[in-house]
């Protein structure tokens, strides 16, 4: 069936598809244009539940997962948890299925299944999560090439509150939206390994500069910013937007150490006070690095390199100083740059502090063992106030459990 003419019988129009097309290409971050995907997959289908899938290695690995009828099962503000986990490229899962042959599955009822079908449906995830799968449609995302991408993977098609079947029309609506999804999902590929090339140099100078670290400090970030968003019923649009630059920002947090001597910064043992002056300037040369301040990214970015080592009591760094100078713009007694304290210091960089301190202690480092998960949540609760912005501690622990989702995503390679 022509594509047009499906839309119009889905009871969406084609300036409503176009729409979705137009955000979807506005999105620069990977992870945020993947979750974004599938809302927007989601909603143009009327599909209650659904998962995206990213090729890894010889696998499928899980990077997202919606379901409405179990969200609103949760208290306002909360997000579903789910397990990461990679299943194989054959024919035995729909999912499977459809990355190994590159076509598109539509399965009216997964509970009973034709005995010829070389797929088969596991329930534990059912049973578990008291939730009973239907209709599902699972769509690869191929690229022009021919390279497999992932697959999206749609659940229980939903009409006036009844799960029924995926039509040949939801079929051509997915095609439409999948090819638009792999422009944007290449040029977002691109766009993070840029970034981690960024990384990648500052890595060569200080190896606690990882790319599993700087994605794991970035989706805290996000998690943390949007429950605090919310909580000051900013507009959608607003905390979209910042999203898609702060995941980006955070990652770039601690850029500015390709500055700083590998003589200081690749030293056994403690600094002296000289050299820990000079480690303190990698802020200021971060920042530095976004003085061109043509976009929200450099705004946002150059707030977070230059912040996230401020702390609420004012007894971080650098404080207020000149970035071109370096130079102090307020001295305390001692003749100091006076540190930002409270609401002075940006609201990124109060937030990544937050992130990158508790990522550091949860990580295992070749000059440290890694803290007991209960002694790193101590550890905040005690800072809090003084290291960092309470009502921010207070956000962190309401996301707690999707962090460790994130947390799984990115682990140390």
């Amino acid at each position: 069936m022509d594509f047009f003419k499906s839309s119009k019988q889905h009871g969406f129009s084609l300036q409503h598809i176009i729409s979705l097309d137009s955000e979807l290409n506005k999105i620069q971050d990977l992870d945020v244009l993947l979750e974004r995907t599938l809302t927007f997959a989601r909603r143009m289908i009327g599909a209650d539940a659904g998962s995206l899938y990213l090729k890894k290695d010889s696998g499928l690995q899980i990077n997202y997962s919606q379901n409405d009828t179990l969200q609103a099962s949760l208290k306002p503000g909360q997000k579903l948890i789910y397990s990461i986990f990679t299943i194989k490229i054959n024919k035995h899962t729909m999912s499977g299925y459809a990355a190994a042959t590159k076509e598109m599955l539509n399965i009216e009822d997964v509970y009973n299944l034709p005995e010829d079908a070389p797929y088969s449906y596991d329930k534990t995830y059912d049973e578990a999560a008291g939730y009973r799968t239907k209709s599902t449609l699972s769509i690869p995302l191929v690229s022009n090439q021919g390279e497999l991408l992932g697959v999206l993977q749609l659940i229980n098609k939903k009409q006036e509150d009844q799960v029924v079947s995926f039509t040949t029309e939801d079929d051509a609506v997915a095609r439409h939206f999948a090819n638009n999804v792999v422009v944007a999902l290449e040029r977002a590929r691109m766009t993070r390994a840029i970034l981690l090339r960024m990384i990648q140099m500052a890595e060569l100078r200080d190896p606690k500069e990882t790319g599993p670290h700087v994605n794991r400090v970035a989706g805290f970030s996000v998690e943390i910013y949007e429950r605090w968003a919310i909580k000051h019923n900013l507009p959608e649009e607003k905390i979209a937007k910042d999203i898609d630059n702060l995941r980006m920002a955070a990652m770039l947090h601690d850029v500015g150490k390709v500055a700083i001597s590998d003589l200081i910064l690749k030293k056994n043992g403690g600094f002296t006070p000289e050299e820990r002056e000079v480690m303190k300037t990698h802020t200021i040369s971060g920042a530095k690095l976004f003085l061109a301040d043509k976009s929200d990214f450099d705004k946002m970015a150059m707030a977070v390199a230059l912040n996230h080592h401020e702390n609420w009591d004012g007894s971080g760094y650098p404080g207020h100083v000149d970035l071109l100078t370096g130079k102090a713009l307020r001295k305390d007694k001692k003749g100091n740059s006076l540190g930002k304290a409270g609401l002075e210091i940006p609201l990124y960089g109060r937030i990544v502090s937050i992130a990158d301190v508790y990522d550091a202690l949860r990580s295992a480092r070749v000059y440290k063992q890694a803290w007991t998960e209960d002694n790193v949540l101590a550890e905040i609760r005690k800072l809090s106030g003084t290291k960092f912005d309470p009502e921010l501690v207070d956000a962190f622990f309401e996301v707690y459990p999707t962090l460790q989702t994130i947390a799984d995503r990115y682990k140390e390679n």
